[in-house]
């Protein structure tokens, strides 16, 4: 009897230590707990991190985003001023309380991206806050319901915290709008973030937030990212669903991740890829979507990888001499890295690539058929009416005139011109890879350093990518003497995004070039 009572004592202590372990996972046990291997830091802050302090009890999900709404509050309008937010969640802080509730009691219900902020280009619907376009006719217009990625954002667990700054309905590449002003680059204030998704990426590199969106017309998620050092993905055309997303162009436009980690751009992918039979050119993805994106992470992946460095790329002025060499400073670290490097150039790239924009001709038919789903109650209905407005930032304001301007898009002999451009780039692309032999292309995301404010964009390489469908993902190279970011681009074959991450995040973790800007600093008694 003696030694049953002793098991069932044992068994006991087992019990009530098993449960004590969940409820320290909780944060509800008061039993002492043993200091955590690394005490939790908002600045750089990434969504495993904060999962790892939400577990350990170091954060709730109420601090963690009154920590982000506090830094929005210090340097958006205040401070620098970066103009980088149109709008914040006014229910941020209730969704936080919520998630804290049921956190305690079921934290196996959290998901993948439970409680993590993302910030959204003001042009990604959402059902609980204005979709504006960073236009002051819709600036109170709500749409009837989240876009695809959205909904899937937020089933995923994060909160929507705010809507970001853009060039005006995504026109344009300096991130300036009639509704919130000029964006300011938080590395330098007398430059522009990039665009149009620039108030995404001030608004990341501020940290303001965790995760980021933008779309991708021309090259405006890999513009910010690389004018702000984060990390960019254009997927591959008919990866993620546009539905819900103010466009541009039927066949350009596309949307993805803005984060300060490849790691966490491929957190971001996994609950945004998918298909969307509202989107019909999803359909073009099934059966292409891994089962994660985290998969394919190695620290070493870039050991065998055949690189191309495209060098028509590159300029060869006085005013190129700081993005070239910072490029050759990443071209080496990829090299020490374990990439054999081939240079080349792509000869039918400078003809083909002032040939391929689609936009301009699909600009009305598709902008009308968003405006559609907007609902009875929207104060504009079409692209005409907005025009007919005139409340648009007048940079902005010419374009969709311009657009407005072109009867029958779609019909337009230079129209199916420019398709027949694309496809021709997109053989002479991949000819150039097989001749080659190469994994994937290299070469700087724009040849100068991003504009300083009223000055135009030039010189960007984003064509590539938007030209072809194939996906491509920028990410930081390092920085000119002055301290401006300066982003590298690999470009890949279709649904080649797992490999572009893994040779991405390689480069990161050995080449470690990423600071935050000084401009928006850790706040008096910031974690």
């Amino acid at each position: 009897m003696a030694v049953l009572a002793a098991r069932a004592q044992i068994n006991s202590a087992q019990a009530r230590a098993a449960l004590c372990g969940l409820l320290m996972a909780l944060t509800a046990c008061n039993q002492p707990q043993r200091a955590p291997a690394s005490q939790f830091k908002l600045a750089e802050a990434t969504v495993a991190s904060i999962h790892a302090a939400f577990s350990s009890g170091q954060i709730t999900c109420t601090q963690l985003v009154q920590m982000y709404l506090d830094r929005i509050s210090a340097y958006d309008a205040k401070g620098p001023a970066l103009s980088a937010i149109i709008t914040v969640n006014p229910k941020a802080l209730d969704l936080a309380a919520d998630m804290d509730r049921n956190y305690k009691t079921n934290p196996s219900s959290a998901g993948p991206l439970y409680c993590i902020p993302v910030i959204l280009k003001d042009n990604f619907d959402t059902f609980d806050m204005p979709t504006s376009g960073g236009n002051i006719t819709l600036k109170d217009s709500v749409p009837p319901k989240d876009a695809f990625a959205v909904k899937k954002i937020r089933d995923a667990g994060a909160i929507i915290l705010a809507k970001a700054n853009l060039s005006e309905f995504a026109r344009g590449g300096q991130s300036v709008s009639g509704l919130k002003g000029q964006a300011l680059n938080p590395y330098d204030l007398k430059r522009t973030p990039g665009g149009s998704s620039g108030g995404t990426g001030a608004a990341i590199a501020a940290n303001f937030a965790v995760l980021g969106t933008g779309s991708d017309t021309g090259q405006s998620i890999r513009s910010p990212a690389s004018a702000n050092s984060l990390v960019g993905v254009r997927p591959t055309r008919g990866l993620i669903s546009r539905n819900g997303v103010i466009p541009n162009s039927i066949t350009q436009d596309e949307i993805g991740p803005i984060t300060r980690t490849v790691e966490d751009a491929a957190r971001l992918l996994d609950v945004i890829a998918g298909y969307d039979p509202a989107d019909p050119v999803t359909a073009l993805g099934v059966g292409h979507v891994p089962k994660s994106y985290l998969d394919t992470l190695d620290a070493n992946g870039l050991k065998g990888a055949r690189l191309g460095v495209m060098m028509n790329m590159f300029g060869s002025d006085a005013v190129h001499a700081e993005v070239n060499r910072v490029t050759e400073e990443a071209i080496l670290s990829l090299q020490t890295l374990g990439a054999t490097i081939i240079r080349f150039n792509l000869s039918e790239y400078n003809d083909l690539s002032t040939r391929v924009d689609t936009d301009v001709y699909e600009a009305k038919v598709a902008f009308d058929a968003y405006m559609a789903t907007r609902g009875p109650n929207a104060p504009a209905k079409s692209l005409a009416d907005i025009v007919a407005a005139g409340r648009a930032h007048p940079m902005i304001q010419a374009i969709l005139q311009r657009e407005l301007s072109i009867k029958d898009g779609l019909n337009n002999p230079e129209y199916k011109d420019h398709m027949l451009a694309r496809d021709k780039l997109r053989v002479a692309t991949l000819r150039v890879m097989a001749d080659q032999s190469l994994d994937a292309i290299f070469y700087p995301h724009q040849r100068r350093l991003v504009a300083k404010v009223n000055e135009p964009q030039l010189e960007r390489n984003g064509t590539l990518s938007h030209g072809t469908g194939f996906p491509a993902i920028t990410f930081p190279g390092g920085f000119s003497a002055e301290g401006v970011p300066i982003g590298v681009e690999l470009l890949g074959r279709e649904f080649s995004e797992p490999m572009l991450l893994k040779f991405a995040f390689a480069f990161e973790q050995g080449a470690k070039v990423r600071h935050p800007p000084q401009s928006t600093p850790p706040l008096p008694g910031e974690r």
